[in-house]
């Protein structure tokens, strides 16, 4: 099976392609050699290269900066997949496109099931909603909507990767307390991905993300607690919560986002993964 991977070199990119199956020929082009606002290179790639399935990681994924620059976004996360769905239209390729919890609003009380209302409330969410809509419009029999939820792994830059930096230089942080959700590793996401890309016929949308429920200054202090016991920080460091109407952040963010997954990992076979060992694993890996 021939699988076009957009995105190829961020952290979600970086994780499926440690974990290619054999059956796979991958083609994972740069950012320089896909950019998927230009609808040139789109179509070469698309049209000239007739991948079966593409695996969408590409995004537009600076939450507080698409308040000031809201076309960026919309470049990315909404015009592009309608140009992708397009050429998947005509090439009879299959689309697995990763989604995001900040689709949601966050005043729920219980995990977002794939069928709840969706109401993002920042420029970001609304326009990966945006993309969501457009892709099942232009092509509603072939594409399947993956959201996940606060990624992070040992790639690139991301909410781990941020706090172990910082932890290694300061004697404290605040952290916000009042935003939940679940910490997902990239690993388990992209086996996941993998699994759903062999299957033909998939539900419109699905959850995944990691077992458990955590606030960023739960998932701070675990970082401090497991990267301490890895050998990754000198020491540890004091964590202290803070309340997001006391942090500076620009756009607004769901002060509940726990998603729903338990369709995606009966339809698998795949076993819940609790955030806790999907850090631990992520930690071992910067060990090695």
């Amino acid at each position: 099976m021939r699988v076009l991977l957009t995105g190829a070199g961020g952290q979600l990119g970086r994780s499926l392609r440690q974990c290619v199956p054999t059956d796979v020929e991958l083609l994972a082009p740069s950012s320089d050699q896909l950019d998927i606002t230009n609808p040139v290179q789109l179509e070469q790639w698309m049209v000239g290269r007739k991948p079966e399935l593409v695996i969408n990681c590409a995004a537009y994924t600076q939450v507080d900066q698409a308040e000031s620059d809201p076309q960026a976004a919309e470049a990315i996360n909404h015009i592009a997949i309608k140009q992708l769905a397009g050429f998947a239209g005509q090439t009879g390729a299959r689309v697995l496109h990763i989604s995001t919890d900040y689709v949601f609003d966050g005043e729920a009380n219980r995990p977002y099931l794939t069928s709840a209302t969706c109401a993002p409330r920042g420029v970001y969410g609304a326009s990966k909603r945006r993309g969501e809509l457009a892709l099942l419009k232009v092509l509603p029999e072939r594409s399947t909507i993956v959201r996940t939820s606060w990624l992070y792994s040992e790639y690139r830059q991301n909410f781990l990767l941020t706090m172990l930096r910082l932890m290694a230089n300061r004697q404290s942080l605040s952290v916000v307390v009042d935003q939940i959700g679940t910490p997902t590793h990239c690993g388990g996401l992209a086996e996941f991905l993998w699994w759903a890309a062999g299957e033909r016929s998939l539900p419109t949308v699905l959850h995944w993300a990691d077992a458990g429920v955590a606030s960023w200054y739960d998932f701070a202090t675990a970082i401090m607690e497991l990267a301490c016991q890895a050998g990754l920080l000198p020491g540890p460091i004091e964590v202290l919560p803070i309340a997001s109407r006391d942090y500076p952040q620009v756009a607004p963010r769901p002060a509940y986002s726990v998603l729903d997954a338990s369709q995606s990992y009966q339809l698998s076979g795949m076993p819940p993964v609790h955030w806790r060992a999907g850090l631990r694993r992520t930690l071992a890996r910067l060990v090695t």
